[in-house]
């Protein structure tokens, strides 16, 4: 299966191993276009499904809650989005069955099948630190879909304009400056919530063994082994279950 991970900053996408959970190759990645308008956007995403040929379905993870297949908000890709039935139009743009799901939704049903997740039950939070912060909320091994907690509210402000790797890098904090942002979050989750594990995925986590000793949380933390994979493999996975 052929899956695709829409990025605020890139577009990647890669051929995956359903049965197995693992690449087929290797990535594909494209810089995001600006602004990302459904016209533009779908050009890019075409020319990813031409240059990386496979069989049946689509998946595709995007950076949006969706409900059968339309985008209900935009936070990091261009409003113009909201209200489009992105899996209708994919679908006939590619003539195949597309299937769109939210990107750390995506994230964390890889992490879940095969990943950091796969022997966790109770209430495990999956959260993405990238351009924002995705999240992604299992009970008992069952999505429940379309969480935003990148949008909890910490001093007056979303939690991810404060905490994610894109502020991160933006205001050149070093790790122990933004861990303590993300342990303040971690409480402020687990306060709300009271989840069994934090999985902790981006392409950040893959420098966790740097930070994992700053890291404080009741919850037991878990890095994601996917890293920046994991929108890719769960779109597929998304994809073939929609199919099957």
């Amino acid at each position: 299966m052929l899956g695709i991970d829409v990025g605020g900053s890139a577009v990647k996408a890669g051929r995956v191993d359903v049965a197995a959970g693992r690449l087929l190759g290797q990535l594909v990645s494209v810089p995001t276009p600006r602004p990302a308008t459904p016209a533009s956007l779908m050009s890019v995403l075409g020319q990813l499904v031409d240059q990386l040929p496979a069989g049946g379905s689509i998946g595709i993870a995007f950076p949006s809650v969706l409900k059968r297949g339309t985008a209900y908000t935009a936070a990091n890709i261009d409003p113009s989005w909201i209200g489009v039935n992105a899996a209708a139009q994919a679908t006939a743009d590619f003539g195949r069955t597309v299937v769109f799901l939210n990107d750390a939704d995506a994230a964390g049903l890889a992490e879940m099948r095969w990943g950091a997740g796969r022997d966790c039950r109770g209430t495990v939070i999956m959260l993405t630190f990238g351009t924002g912060i995705g999240s992604a909320l299992f009970v008992d091994g069952r999505l429940f879909p379309n969480t935003e907690f990148g949008h909890l509210q910490m001093n007056g402000r979303d939690a991810e304009k404060r905490a994610s790797a894109q502020v991160r890098t933006r205001e050149r904090l070093d790790f122990p400056a933004w861990i303590e942002r993300v342990n303040e979050y971690l409480l402020a989750m687990y306060q709300l919530f009271w989840p069994d594990v934090f999985i902790l995925g981006g392409a950040v986590s893959e420098r966790f063994p740097e930070f994992a000793p700053l890291l404080r949380s009741a919850a037991e933390l878990r890095p994601a082994q996917f890293a920046g994979q994991a929108g890719v493999i769960g779109a597929a996975l998304a994809a073939a279950e929609a199919a099957a």
